[in-house]
């Protein structure tokens, strides 16, 4: 790793020792890309996100591993009824992948990295439980070895019964930016769910990341919300068309 980068020469940025890389976290990262600085030194995005973001070092993910380790562990092929009651030729069950000890660490890795992309890093991550719980445990604890503040949140199907009565549970407190985490996108209804329990609580959602998109509707059901959605992959790289 260098001992002196320079970013954003435009705007004054220079770095001289990597102690001081956390003083560059309040650049915002669209002003750098919109002005061509972000990469200007020849240096990957990645490695200089992580500096603006005052990380050792960047989150390394390969879309291709996700793939291979999707394929292997999670997607089925059969005669399958799905949660909608809609019939399919395949089955994405991503808790063999989320719950699988690489499987999560690939996954948070790219949430992760989507995440560090954005202007600024929300405040917290969370989704429906209890298929969104492992995806939330895995970032949080990721961009916790990052030294990075980003907190986790579960929505539970229905607000509790007893106790404090919440629904959104973990950390959080009304005004805080958030991003929906979910595993597999097909109508978007159960991370539809979670963003309207997420906004009655307070929170503003950003948009919604998926491990994997079905093309099945989600994502326009999502636009008609006004979500922005993100998915780390989509049927189509394994060749499903229908």
């Amino acid at each position: 790793m260098p001992d002196k980068v320079a970013v954003g020469a435009s705007q004054g940025i220079v770095r001289d020792s990597r102690q001081d890389w956390p003083a560059t976290r309040g650049v915002r990262l669209e002003s750098l890309r919109r002005t061509g600085d972000l990469t200007r030194g020849g240096l990957p995005e990645a490695f200089v996100v992580a500096m603006i973001r005052g990380m050792s070092h960047p989150i390394s993910y390969d879309p291709e591993e996700l793939k291979r380790l999707l394929g292997e562990h999670a997607l089925r092929f059969g005669n399958f009824t799905l949660a909608s009651g809609k019939t399919a030729s395949y089955y994405l069950d991503c808790r063999h992948l989320t719950l699988h000890p690489r499987g999560a660490n690939v996954i948070a890795a790219g949430i992760l990295q989507r995440l560090l992309a954005l202007p600024e890093l929300p405040d917290a991550v969370g989704g429906m439980a209890i298929g969104a719980d492992p995806i939330t445990a895995s970032v949080v604890v990721l961009a916790g070895q990052q030294d990075l503040p980003l907190l986790g949140f579960m929505v539970r199907k229905e607000p509790k019964g007893h106790g404090t009565g919440r629904q959104v549970e973990g950390p959080v407190r009304p005004g805080q930016r958030v991003v929906i985490v979910e595993d597999v996108i097909t109508s978007g209804g159960s991370a539809l769910a979670a963003v309207k329990a997420a906004r009655e609580f307070g929170l503003e959602v950003l948009g919604v990341i998926g491990i994997i998109d079905r093309l099945a509707g989600g994502r326009e059901a999502f636009a008609a919300e006004g979500v922005p959605l993100d998915t780390l992959l989509t049927v189509r790289d394994f060749g499903i068309t229908e």
